[in-house]
């Protein structure tokens, strides 16, 4: 009976500090701007913490790790080190100065309005705006996936009141608070996830007689369905490089151009933000996802104890946290629900955004002033939420396959439609709107083509992985491919818009280090 009061005291704890924290930011969200992008003002330990708490969600705590790390073992730590490097610090260094300065050259709010102004083409703000809509709801409803064993197995929970009552928490402190509140929770909530990884790291470790003696018992873990060669899961690269491979290019390049995580970087307030959001993002990123897949390596470790057939990869990681004593346990689903709400506040804010901003404002001709844009925004987020509750609902009382299939491709299919149109758009002032178009149908199509005609496709490429991870690669040769046979619209507009790279701005020295036209200058000896 202590142990449920311990669960429950610090869950409630957890839940007043979310909703004390939107009614708190509820006066730093009465404009637009402020209430989806803090004003642009947001500093370097906020904005990396939204970033990295947006990207690791339930579903890779408790699903991908399980899944990838029954895959591939100790290789599936590749994963989560890919992420750090390619999907958090290149991802940084590439997108977030040049986001930031365009982003407020162009005074663009959302990814959509952000190709709208770039290229000069409302078609192109109104597809983004489409695929977005389409693409993230269903992402949303796949983040309370990973909630329903833990739930179950710590307090005997039926599955739709954990949906229900995260949903309604999580829609409380963003329609309050807006972007603020998210970040500030998110601080909160990735502060939780960063300690408590290592925490629960350990306690699994210790639980299978620590990391020697766990390593030992897995290289003499085979499968012969996997591979013949002894010692395969505790092998450098795994038994399966080339899929493995996917795994990191999907995961890890795809958060270039998803619109809830590109949108943290038009909000970070300055230089010296970015340069310290770089190195927290990428430290955060090696301790959570790398912690995650390495841990979730050891899932061969418990072939006794799940099956896989029966109950799916979601079984394997709530199993290693059975033994955990109450505190520990409690902290596991703090953890979870913390990675869970963190991902669908930034995806909600996103669509609701997107669909105000984006399509609806678009269609009205810009008419509504901005006191009711914050209530219809506040309005969506909250149907954003129930709907996206509704559909996880039904997928899991119903078991609907084409709900499950629909979450997996959402990440590739946008990744896939603008990775090349974004990144290119920061960069090359030669990209044009039919490259871009382009690369919107071909990514979103093949993917569609994935779930509906998987067996027209070639075996390697019938993994939703697998798919997802070519098409955004295939993003960045079409856009420079259909740009070098097509024309630019507007040359004038474009270079007006890259002349914000090079406005001359004056900073302090700490922020640059340069010539100063004051300091001596040393007279050259005559020779």
């Amino acid at each position: 009976m202590g142990g449920l009061f311990i669960k429950i005291g610090m869950i409630v704890l957890f839940f007043g500090v979310m909703i004390g924290v939107g009614l708190y930011c509820r006066r730093h969200s009465e404009s637009v701007d402020s209430f989806i992008l803090g004003g642009r003002s947001v500093g370097a330990w906020f904005t990396a913490f939204a970033y990295g708490t947006s990207y690791f969600s339930a579903v890779i705590m408790v699903g991908y790790s399980g899944q990838f790390g029954w895959r591939y073992g100790i290789a599936s730590t590749w994963i989560g080190l890919g992420n750090a490097l390619i999907g958090s610090y290149m991802a940084w260094t590439l997108l977030g100065r040049r986001t930031r300065v365009m982003t407020q050259r162009l005074q663009s709010k959302t990814m959509p309005d952000f190709f709208l102004k770039r290229y000069g083409s409302r078609g192109l703000k109104l597809g983004a705006a489409a695929i977005i809509f389409v693409f993230l709801i269903p992402y949303a409803a796949s983040l309370y996936n990973g909630l329903s064993r833990l739930f179950a197995m710590a307090f005997s929970v039926d599955y739709t009141v954990c949906i229900v009552i995260m949903a309604l928490l999580t829609a409380a402190y963003v329609m309050a608070g807006g972007y603020m509140a998210t970040v500030i929770n998110d601080f909160i909530q990735g502060v939780i996830m960063f300690f408590g990884i290592i925490a629960i790291i350990a306690a699994v470790l210790k639980g299978f007689g620590g990391f020697q003696q766990a390593l030992l018992d897995l290289a003499k873990v085979s499968d012969p369905a996997v591979s013949e060669a002894p010692g395969v899961f505790t092998s450098f690269f795994g038994p399966d490089l080339f899929n493995l491979a996917a795994v990191v290019i999907l995961t890890s390049l795809g958060t270039w151009s998803l619109p809830q995580m590109t949108q943290k970087f038009y909000a970070i307030k300055d230089e010296q933000a970015i340069v310290k959001g770089t190195v927290i993002s990428t430290l955060f990123a090696v301790v959570v996802a790398g912690g995650c897949y390495f841990m979730g390596g050891f899932g061969r470790l418990l072939s006794d104890r799940v099956d896989i057939a029966a109950n799916g990869y979601d079984s394997i990681i709530p199993t290693m946290f059975e033994s955990f004593p109450p505190v520990l346990l409690s902290l596991v689903i703090v953890l979870v629900l913390a990675a869970s709400m963190s991902t669908l506040s930034s995806i909600v804010l996103t669509s609701s955004t997107t669909l105000t901003l984006d399509l609806i404002e678009e269609l009205r001709g810009g008419k509504t002033d901005e006191k009711k844009q914050i209530g219809m925004i506040r309005g969506l987020i909250l149907i954003f939420i129930l709907l996206s509750a509704v559909i996880a609902i039904l997928q899991y009382k119903l078991n609907i396959a084409f709900i499950a299939q629909l979450m997996g491709l959402s990440w590739g299919a946008m990744a896939g439609a603008f990775l090349g149109p974004y990144l290119y758009g920061l960069y090359s002032k030669r990209v044009t709107v039919p490259a871009v178009w382009t690369s919107f149908i071909f990514g979103v199509g093949l993917m569609l083509l994935n779930m509906f005609c998987k067996a027209a496709f070639p075996v390697w490429l019938r993994s939703p992985i697998n798919c997802g991870a070519f098409v955004m690669l295939a993003s960045l040769v079409l856009v420079p491919a259909v740009s070098a046979l097509t024309k630019v619209k507007d040359p004038a507009a474009v270079e007006d818009i890259f002349a914000c790279y090079e406005t001359v701005v004056t900073v302090p020295a700490r922020a640059s280090i340069g010539y100063s036209a004051s300091a001596p200058r040393k007279k050259k000896k005559k020779s």
